[in-house]
């Protein structure tokens, strides 16, 4: 007799039981002072840190996406950054204190945090979420990408194993195996989880919008960069290429299409191609868009995370040696313009600008298409040009001068290192922050009474409206003359029972 097993059910358990093994590790940890939470943090960071090399290498052998030596990097971002970002933020009992207000802050975690993985970042985002989660005295229950189950898993191995040595109780970190949708799905539904980190596709990102428990949740970011005339133009592409190619392409704040002013055009173009720019002719560009996106609008995966060589070969061109990115030259805007989308890989558009108005058109343009609220870069040796993009663009963060990539996580710039960057609500995000330890905390505030408030007994006229009555009694009186018959105190009585009446 053969039995017949249903993965989705064992899923669904397995995430049942992940959950409730969290929580109960979580009502233990919550007792934990500052100090215990801290060291239990540090002795994550160091041990993720440590397996920084080994880790990127094994999401980039699993995902088949990227560069195993750059993701060994962005663990070092998502470990040691983040922990020094966060290492000196109080989360445990009193905060916070204005002494002259008498209002006290108190720190209280939301308990068990659902992390969703992508499989573009599985190894340094699952570092940073376990991180953060950890600080603030919350479980975490982590669903990864069907493609990087095992390279997230051993990550999690990791920080959960040196957290239990550290003095955490076991089943703080939870990592569930079975790569099921449905499970996923019911995991951000669960009682017991009480936010929900999502990082990854829109569709996912909405799912978690719509599961009815409090959600950080960021979108696309299909990312501009102006280079304006004033640019140290070598400087500027080859920061531009750095990025571009830095994991071929996968940091969702890498630039997409260049805005090039059409005074340094020439200048541009010579310096992409002494930086290993590969710049298609006409007829190799009409292949590669539908390499790029078979179907309008979408892009197609099989060119998330590759190689420049390893896309060209999908387009049937062959590369010279040493090529870094694929350059295309448009003109264009659209879900029908392959070139215009998010590619997530080291292939790029390059517009040209007739003057800032346009080059501000052009971006605005891009932004639309499917990066609003997420970044933009500008290479620019004028600074009010850059602080009027920043005014002007509808992001959350604008990259002057450097990598975007790495600049928007925090790695080349004084962001908060973070591997989860909001859109705010130009993206439909609820916030526009680099997500850390701050944004998953409840701050109690326990307030003294300051001001007093003098309230009037029932009946018992008011200043206000005794000023009101003296004044109609003073009318009333000098519209009568001199007559001796009316008694002052009559019309007082009189006129302060209507203010009375009409006061209620």
């Amino acid at each position: 007799m053969v039995t017949v097993v249903d993965k989705d059910l064992l899923a669904l358990q397995e995430m049942r039981t992940a959950v409730q093994a969290a929580k109960s590790a979580q009502q233990v940890y919550m007792n934990f002072t500052q100090e215990q939470v801290d060291q239990v943090v540090k002795a994550v960071a160091d041990a993720a840190f440590a397996e920084s090399a080994r880790l990127g290498k094994m999401a980039a052998e699993e995902t088949g996406m990227g560069v195993a030596e750059h993701k060994k990097i962005k663990n070092e971002v998502g470990s040691r950054d983040v922990y020094e970002s966060i290492k000196d933020l109080k989360t445990v009992g009193i905060v916070g204190e204005d002494k002259v207000n008498k209002v006290v802050e108190i720190a209280a975690p939301f308990g068990v945090i659902a992390g969703i993985i992508p499989t573009t970042n599985p190894t340094s985002t699952a570092f940073f979420k376990t991180l953060i989660a950890l600080k603030t005295r919350n479980a975490i229950v982590v669903s990864p990408h069907p493609y990087a189950v095992k390279c997230t898993q051993e990550a999690l191995r990791v920080c959960e194993e040196a957290a239990v040595a550290a003095g955490a109780p076991k089943g703080l970190v939870q990592c569930l195996t079975m790569a099921s949708m449905e499970a996923t799905q019911q995991l951000m539904k669960h009682p017991n989880i009480n936010l929900i980190l999502a990082t990854g596709g829109g569709a996912l990102v909405k799912a978690a919008y719509s599961s009815g428990k409090p959600a950080y949740g960021v979108g696309p970011g299909n990312v501009p960069v102006y280079i304006e005339r004033t640019a140290k133009i070598d400087k500027a592409v080859e920061n531009i290429v750095n990025s571009k190619s830095f994991d071929y392409g996968t940091i969702c704040a890498t630039e997409q299409a260049m805005v090039v002013d059409r005074n340094v055009a020439e200048l541009v173009t010579r310096a992409l191609k002494k930086n290993g720019a590969y710049i298609l002719s006409d007829e190799e560009k009409l292949i590669m868009e539908k390499v790029i996106s078979p179907i309008p609008g979408k892009v197609n995966p099989k060119i998330v995370g590759k190689s420049p060589q390893a896309i060209a070969q999908l387009a049937g061109i062959s590369l010279p040696a040493g090529i870094r990115i694929i350059v295309g030259m448009e003109t264009k805007v659209g879900k029908d313009v392959p070139f215009s989308l998010e590619k997530l890989s080291p292939v790029f558009a390059m517009y040209i600008a007739a003057d800032l108005a346009h080059a501000k058109e052009l971006c605005m343009s891009l932004l639309n298409l499917g990066g609003m609220g997420h970044s933009l870069s500008i290479h620019t040796e004028t600074d009010a040009i850059a602080r009027e993009f920043a005014v002007e663009m509808p992001v959350s963060r604008i990259l002057v001068n450097t990598m975007s990539s790495v600049g928007a996580v925090g790695g080349t710039t004084g962001l908060m290192p973070s591997m989860t960057l909001g859109c705010g609500t130009f993206g439909g995000n609820i916030t526009s922050d680099n997500v850390s330890a701050k944004h998953l905390l409840n701050i109690k505030r326990m307030a003294y009474g300051i001001k007093e408030v003098n309230l009037p007994k029932l009946g018992e006229v008011t200043p206000q409206e005794e000023d009101v009555t003296d004044q109609v009694v003073a009318s009333v009186l000098h519209s009568l003359g001199s007559n001796d018959s009316v008694d002052p105190n009559v019309v007082k009585d009189l006129v302060s029972e209507i203010v009375k009446q009409l006061s209620k």
